[in-house]
């Protein structure tokens, strides 16, 4: 079973240094037929002015992970975490019982392209927490690299939540396979480009900006015919 969420059905925000679309209910965008995929909470895909940037606001209870496309992202916490998130760089913040920060693309005449997700942790509370890490290396050398997971392997930055988030660049022709434990969910979100994914019997054609939700399946798998970029969820 799947549902497409098109690019073109997501929320919107529009604030002059800001825009930003979501896959599901955020900030003044309520819907509630999509309010987010098993603990999947929050898949925002922003566009940052230079110059701008959000100031230093809240966040608790939360896994929040940041992957930054294009340009840059500074990031500063009530931990001491001072830090630039770059291209092919994933941040994870978890906000536990409380943590502020602050986020800003300090580049004067260049927009930095993002996503930010958040995905609710299994337990309330407990100490926040910083890491962030390069995937360049492994992104340049293999097609699906694992990015997050609730064990930290394979060089993963470590979730409190059994969810494994991966980023596969797919380069030309190629497809990649990817199988569903027993009950668990998938969700992709397409970063660029555009591939087929066939579930079972069916195919799917997605763009960038949509996303697809796949249950009680054993296995996707997605085709490409050029350059493309996709983040894989596999949710519990």
């Amino acid at each position: 079973m799947y549902q497409v969420r098109k690019s073109n059905q997501r929320g919107k925000a529009e604030h002059g240094w800001l825009h930003s679309n979501f896959s599901f209910s955020f900030a003044d965008y309520y819907d509630t037929k999509h309010m987010g995929f098993r603990s999947l909470r929050v898949i925002n895909e922003d566009y940052i002015e230079g110059g701008t940037g959000f100031g230093t606001h809240p966040h608790r209870d939360m896994e929040i992970i940041s992957y930054v496309v294009s340009g840059g992202l500074e990031h500063q916490d009530s931990m001491g975490n001072v830090a630039l998130i770059k291209p092919d760089e994933v941040q994870r913040m978890s906000a536990g019982s409380g943590v502020q920060h602050s986020e800003r693309n300090k580049i004067p005449d260049e927009q930095t392209h993002l996503f930010q997700i958040w995905i609710q942790p299994s337990e309330r509370g407990g100490d926040p927490g910083y890491a962030q890490k390069s995937f360049a290396k492994e992104l340049a050398g293999n097609n699906k690299v694992l990015v997050v997971s609730n064990d930290g392997r394979d060089g993963s930055l470590k979730i409190k939540q059994d969810a494994d988030m991966f980023i596969s660049r797919l380069k030309g022709a190629e497809n990649i396979h990817h199988d569903l434990r027993t009950g668990r969910g998938l969700w992709l979100q397409i970063v660029a480009g555009d591939l087929t994914v066939k579930i079972g019997s069916e195919s799917v054609h997605l763009e960038a900006g949509d996303g697809l939700a796949v249950t009680n399946e054993p296995s996707i798998q997605i085709n490409s015919l050029k350059a493309c970029e996709v983040m894989i969820f596999d949710l519990a």
